[in-house]
């Protein structure tokens, strides 16, 4: 049904096997090539999605800038949701801002993660439960996986990281755990894997998710939602990787640490690449603003301020004042130079005593 996504999927991890089963002091078989090839796995997807990472973060960005503007629109069209709804369409197509954007990346990684799982726990069908196969121990080491190989398939079961196998959890019957061939795995043995690996991703995800949180606005902090939305990320999903880790596979938490190692990385250099980028746009925009304003001593120029005054512009087109005098007939202009009647014959000047 998602062979779509689960052949891709596996193909990936197929070519990183490959690549480092070939190092001499590795080889196939060996569990530090399998937790290798999955983690890189995370590593190629995470590199596709660079583009999508960036523009979420800018997307993010937009959508801090713009929170004053939401808000008003919010509150002028409290009562009108349909033209609320096309006020913030309006706002956003002008200022070229997708909300889908800042979705995108987790969006497309929901279908590598549910891939991954599938693919890994593919390799041992004895199970009965969802999803499973209920093969026997034979048959699941004689059936191909995807883009794997009956080799492969047997190469992965033998394979161990520090004495487990990385698509063994600390919750897997242990009927299934025959599958993994002599000697039986224990469940002590997963546990002291997969514990660290655990508290290793949540961990991450907490200063991951720290590292987000500090770069919101004050305004988009103090938003109640988005404050709600910060003290999960912070505590609640770290806590989840503690609670939901005795039920994932080793190599999902490879996944977690890998996707978290990769994220921590990728948020600070492109943070650091933003942050230069609004630097250099605000560096031009007071160069810009130094090389239009007057040089110091210099008079202003009244011919490109009257120009760039409509009103100056209006007063410069209207009809010449009309001035009346006692000695002057209604509607003459006076002379250039003229003083009004009213003045004539008058000194402007107060004699000193």
């Amino acid at each position: 049904m998602l062979d779509f996504i689960y052949y891709p999927v596996s193909g990936i991890l197929w070519v990183w096997h490959k690549v480092f089963g070939a190092i001499p002091f590795l080889g196939p078989n060996s569990g530090i090539t399998w937790a290798l090839s999955v983690m890189f796995l995370v590593f190629t997807l995470r590199a596709i999605l660079f583009k999508p990472f960036v523009k979420q973060v800018r997307t993010t960005r937009q959508m801090q800038e713009l929170q004053p503007q939401i808000k008003a629109l919010q509150k002028k069209y409290s009562n009108d949701r349909q033209r609320m709804a096309l006020e913030m369409q309006k706002l956003q197509k002008e200022h070229g801002f997708n909300p889908v954007m800042g979705c995108l990346p987790v969006l497309l990684q929901a279908p590598v993660f549910i891939g991954l799982f599938h693919v890994l726990r593919s390799f041992n069908r004895t199970g009965t439960g969802v999803g499973q196969l209920g093969m026997s121990i034979e048959q699941n080491a004689n059936t191909p996986n995807y883009f794997f190989s009956v080799a492969d398939v047997q190469s992965f079961l033998d394979a161990r990281l520090f004495g487990a196998p990385i698509s063994a959890a600390m919750t897997t019957p242990k009927a299934q755990l025959e599958a993994f061939g002599q000697p039986i795995p224990t469940v002590w043995t997963i546990a002291a894997v997969a514990i660290p690996l655990m508290v290793i991703a949540s961990i991450a995800t907490h200063f991951n998710s720290r590292a987000s949180v500090a770069r919101q606005s004050a305004a988009a902090a103090a938003n109640p939602q988005s404050a709600i939305m910060n003290k999960l990320a912070l505590w609640v999903f770290p806590l989840g990787v503690l609670v939901g880790g005795p039920f994932l596979m080793i190599a999902i938490l490879l996944y977690w640490v890998a996707n978290n190692i990769w994220t921590y990385a990728q948020q600070h250099l492109v943070f650091r690449r933003i942050d230069a980028e609004e630097e250099e746009k605000k560096k031009l925009a007071l160069e810009r603003r130094a090389e239009n304003a007057p040089k110091p001593g210099a008079r202003p120029d009244q011919a490109k301020k009257r120009k760039a005054t409509p009103a100056a512009a209006a007063a410069d087109d209207s009809p010449a004042e009309v001035v009346e005098t006692e000695d002057d007939s209604p509607g003459q202009t006076p002379k250039p130079g003229a003083r009004p009647a009213a003045n004539r014959g008058k000194n402007p000047k107060r004699k000193r005593r």
